[in-house]
């Protein structure tokens, strides 16, 4: 059992070195919540030229559903539920976003 793990640790290890991007996942995190029918923060900057993570949070009772035809993605988020949009590598400049269940709501990713 005891080889089974030290194998277990190494490869894991090697991976980590491998794809040192698995290591800076959190580092691409970013939080936007819909709440009161508002994306919050209504403007995101995040880095330019990597792959991100959007973490959505909804707060509201209600569904709501993150489209962006500047960033090819759309996602509905169930009330009081959350979801994921993964987006980029982004070229520097603005995305913007909406939801489709309720039109007035935007905002938009500044990627620099």
């Amino acid at each position: 059992m005891f080889r089974s793990l030290k194998f277990a640790a190494l490869f894991l290890l090697a991976c980590l070195f491998a794809f040192p991007s698995v290591a800076l996942a959190a580092d691409r995190q970013f939080s936007l919540t819909l709440k009161g029918h508002q994306f919050l923060p209504k403007e995101l900057e995040v880095p330019a030229g990597k792959k991100l993570e959007l973490k959505l949070r909804n707060e509201d009772p209600t569904p709501a559903e993150f489209e962006s035809t500047s960033l090819h993605r759309e996602q509905v988020v169930v009330g009081g539920g959350t979801a994921s949009v993964f987006v980029g590598p982004l070229d520097p400049g603005r995305y913007t976003f909406f939801d489709d269940f309720h039109p007035a709501t935007r905002g938009a990713l500044l990627a620099k």
